[in-house]
Order: structure tokens, then C-alpha cells, then sequence
């Protein structure tokens, strides 16, 4: 990947950080009207994806810092954020959507809004960090691959 290339991965990524910090500002808003019940959702589930995109947030800004340090090829480099950007902006989603839903989902109850919420936690969240987490400490591990001749 060359260097214009690479610039432009990491901005992208940083961009797509800076965006989850607004939404988890804005996800702040929300959390004032459930605290004073002006919004019908729990207030501590509401709190919890509010962190959840700060958290997240830090998380693509340190991966687009660490972009030039890892043993991917462009498309590697690509893949990587992408399995990235979904779970965090998925764990952001979810579980503000429990919050109005009043689910725990962190097991399967038979109850079908709970049910819903740990298949969606599962399948955008949970194995998408897992899968992004080790790719991303795997490319950390080694050296970059040299360039190609041009």
C-alpha cells in the first residue's frame, strides 16, 4: 500500500472515530431525558451505549494510528477496519435499542425481544470484536511486508 493510500486509511478511519464520538455525545441527550423519565428507556443500559461509543470511538482512533505498524496488505489493511467500524458502531446500536426494549440480552430467554437482542449482540458485536481484536494484535506481531517494485 503506498503512502498516499495508507494516509487516506487512516483518515477515513479516524473519521469514521470522530463520528461515533458525536453519536455517543448525542446518545448523552438521550440519557438526560431517561434519567428525568422524559424518555421512556433504561437509564443505565442508555448509559452503557453512550460509553460504549466513547470507548469505541478510542478504539478506531488507536487503530488508525497503528495502520502503518501492521504486516497487512492493502486489502488486510481494508478488511481490518471494516470488521472493526461494525462492532463498535453495533454495540453503540444495540444496546441503545435494549434500552427502549427493556432486555438484558445477554441470553436466550424464549422472550423475543430478548432473543432478538442477543442474536443481534452475537452477530454484530461479540464475534466481529473477537475476530477484529486478534487480527488486529496479530498484524501488530512481525514486520510490515516490503512494497512491491515499482
Amino acid at each position: 500500500m503506498n503512502a498516499t493510500a495508507l494516509a487516506a486509511l487512516q483518515r477515513k478511519t479516524a473519521f469514521y472515530g470522530a463520528v461515533l464520538l458525536v453519536i455517543g455525545f448525542a446518545t448523552g441527550g438521550v440519557l438526560a431525558g431517561a434519567m428525568t423519565g422524559k424518555v421512556s428507556a433504561d437509564a443505565h443500559t442508555i448509559l452503557a451505549s453512550h460509553l460504549n461509543a466513547v470507548l469505541g470511538c478510542f478504539w478506531l482512533l488507536a487503530l488508525a494510528f497503528t495502520l502503518p505498524m501492521l504486516r497487512f496488505g492493502e486489502k488486510g489493511l481494508r478488511r481490518l477496519v471494516l470488521v472493526t467500524v461494525i462492532p463498535n458502531y453495533g454495540n453503540w446500536a444495540v444496546t441503545l435499542l435494549k434500552a427502549f426494549l427493556h432486555v438484558a440480552g445477554v441470553g436466550l430467554t424464549g422472550q423475543g425481544n430478548n432473543d432478538l437482542v442477543f442474536g443481534l449482540l452475537n452477530v454484530f458485536v461479540v464475534v466481529p470484536s473477537f475476530v477484529a481484536g486478534g487480527a488486529w494484535a496479530y498484524g501488530l506481531l512481525g514486520t510490515r511486508p516490503a512494497p512491491p517494485p515499482a
